[in-house]
């Protein structure tokens, strides 16, 4: 049985990972690029790249296709668009993006650390309403919460 990690390193085989930088200067280089973000809703309010598509890991793959209650028009009509995952860390983004090339995607990758790189690179993130969100208190986001009874039991 392989855990959580193993099962993104077996993605990675297939699964090309970009860095904050490197999705700076696709942004200045392609307008057209689509940055996908598939964390929760709830997560997407606090703070998510400006511009960027809200679709979350759940539902992406009927998302992704015509005639399903979650189909989103604008990612359906991107398969040949220059598209860039992200989450929260950079997990879930390369299970999507391997999702999304088994389905047809042609050109995407995912970001490699995630939002939380793209914070430590000093890169804007936006709240719900499209206000900015002061990196310092994006810094508590980011800080992992794992609860005593999420940690792995000592034998």
């Amino acid at each position: 049985m392989k855990n959580f990690l193993e099962l993104i390193k077996g993605c990675l085989t297939d699964v090309r990972e970009i860095m904050p930088w490197d999705l700076e200067e696709r942004l200045r280089e392609n307008p057209d690029l689509l940055i996908v973000d598939v964390r929760e809703p709830s997560e997407y309010d606090v703070m998510h790249i400006e511009g960027s598509l809200s679709v979350p890991r759940g539902i992406l793959e009927s998302a992704c296709e015509w005639e399903y209650e979650e189909t989103v028009p604008d990612l359906v009509r991107a398969r040949d668009r220059e598209l860039v995952v992200v989450c929260r860390s950079g997990y879930r983004s390369v299970l999507a993006a391997h999702s999304m090339q088994v389905l047809g995607y042609s050109n995407v990758v995912s970001l490699q650390t995630g939002l939380r790189g793209w914070k430590d690179f000093e890169q804007p993130l936006v709240d719900q309403a499209g206000a900015a969100v002061d990196l310092d208190d994006a810094d508590l986001y980011f800080t992992p919460r794992i609860r005593y009874d999420q940690v792995r039991p000592r034998d």
